[in-house]
């Protein structure tokens, strides 16, 4: 057994390795045990947000980008494509490699940090002494000992029930990410963030997309008007979406999957497509954890009930990201992470829920923070309204996207910035200004009064601020 740790991290996704990094920064011994494999069976930290996620997924979104838009749109520009072909294989070869160079960078971190890890699988022993002992089961079995503990086993892709993912023919987020040649007709369950991020990289590839949804409305989560706003250019390219589907029965065979579902009007209907990629969201990853051995509480979908603190119902036994409640995402994990450390060397780790960014990568990618205009109406709250769209945006016309715009929210007596919502160009880069000036309780007039560099598709949010008191200047 080897002598106690301060800290132990299980789990080396976005949550648990930035925990661990900066536990070790303030001062404390600490071990990361992460199970995930490579290709070789070698260690691959970074959780599925680095393997089977955000990283490979933009990847694709990027190289299937290029494609279409040498395919599309580079002759308006006037250059000319003869011969253009796709190689997928060299495709997903790319995608690999820029997942191992995350895996190896985490890596680099945890030694840079003389952080202990350990590759395996993670899982409580028991407690005694105010320490609790802790396994890991991979090619070298170990037992750990720590003080604190830090769970940050991640999530696990929902399936349908009775519908078990193959990753052949009916595919999680995982299987989604590793078909080989562009099928010619594709489905998917769920038109969320994974449903119409890979729907968009098999269209532009050249596969007929449908999406189906069970939610009578599109992006019940995003502000009303984005999401019509971006449902019209959805359409427009050719991404089909059915809204207020109830799926019924999906066989699948070497020839491809078929599933009965009645549309919404009741109508019953079949879809018979190539690969089915399902994405109806994800459940907690507690599963052989041992919660049981040291009376860890769990919640009835398996989570692990923690306070706003992300304590749990154990002494020194702390738990963040995907594994608890709140917005699966990978920064929200990361803002947990550091808290948590924070709070274990006694100092006031913070993370506001109220200013989490969401972004979409899709073409035209949407991205949004705080509440959304039928929030306010619901909560009866008196707001002011702006809105710029890029279309009258200079860099917008140059770039030759011009689709979208961006929405502004203020409170109507304080001015203060309740929410921001865009869908164009860079949303998620675009959004940054806006969370930060959120985080400070910055007001609509604050942001009209910066001067934001010309050209540049900031300006839309200068704009919006500005038309929060209807005072566009180039609209």
């Amino acid at each position: 057994m080897s002598k106690p740790f301060d800290v132990i991290v299980i789990g080396g996704g976005p949550g648990g390795y930035i925990a661990a990094i900066r536990a070790a920064q303030l001062g404390f011994s600490v071990a990361c045990i992460d199970e995930w494999k490579n290709a070789a069976g070698g260690p691959a930290p970074g959780g599925t947000c680095t393997n089977v996620g955000c990283i490979p997924s933009k990847a694709l979104l990027q190289s299937s980008e290029h494609y279409e838009q040498a395919g599309h749109h580079f002759a308006e520009h006037g250059i000319e494509v003869k011969g253009l072909g796709l190689d997928v294989s060299k495709m997903l070869a790319r995608k690999n490699t820029v997942v191992k160079q995350n895996n190896d960078g985490i890596l680099y971190l945890f030694k840079k940090n003389k952080i202990g890890f350990f590759h395996g699988r993670g899982a409580f022993v028991k407690a005694a002494d105010g320490l609790y002992e802790i396994s890991v089961t991979g090619a070298q079995n170990e037992l750990l000992v720590g003080k604190h503990i830090v769970v940050a086993t991640g999530s696990n892709a929902r399936a349908l029930p009775g519908t078990p993912f193959d990753e052949e023919n009916i595919l999680s987020n995982d299987g989604a990410l590793r078909i080989g040649t562009v099928p010619k007709k594709l489905g998917l369950i769920g038109a969320g963030v994974i449903g119409l991020e890979m729907g968009s990289v098999w269209r532009r590839l050249g596969a007929e997309v449908t999406i189906l949804e069970g939610l009578p409305t599109f992006l019940g989560a995003v502000d009303e008007q984005i999401a019509k706003e971006a449902k019209k250019a959805f359409d427009k390219q050719g991404l089909k979406i059915e809204l207020g589907v109830k799926v019924g029965e999906i066989k699948g065979s070497k020839k491809g999957v078929s599933i009965a579902y009645s549309n919404a009007k009741g109508e019953a209907q079949t879809l018979e497509v190539d690969k089915l990629i399902i994405s109806i969201g994800r459940v907690a990853n507690t599963t052989g954890l041992g919660a049981e051995a040291v009376g860890l509480k769990l919640g009835e979908r398996g989570d692990i009930e923690v306070d706003a603190e992300c304590k749990t119902n154990l002494p020194n036994v702390w738990a963040i990201g995907d594994v608890v409640r709140g917005p699966m995402l990978a920064h929200k994990a990361e803002e947990e992470g550091v808290a948590v450390a924070e709070r274990i060397a006694g100092q006031h780790g913070h993370v506001n829920f109220n200013t989490v960014p969401w972004v979409i990568y899709t073409s035209p990618e949407i991205a949004w923070v705080g509440q959304t205009e039928q929030q306010l109406k619901s909560a009866g709250r008196a707001y002011k309204a702006g809105s710029f769209p890029f279309l009258a945006n200079g860099r917008a016309r140059a770039l030759g996207d011009t689709t979208g715009m961006v929405k502004m929210l203020a409170d109507a007596t304080t001015d203060e910035i309740l929410g921001v919502h865009i869908v164009g160009p860079q949303a998620s880069e675009l959004i940054a200004e806006c969370v930060m000036a959120m985080e400070f309780r910055a007001s609509s007039e604050d942001i009209a009064r910066i001067c934001h560099a010309h050209p540049s598709l900031s300006e839309a949010t200068k704009e919006a601020a500005l038309a929060v008191d209807k005072r566009t200047l180039n609209f």
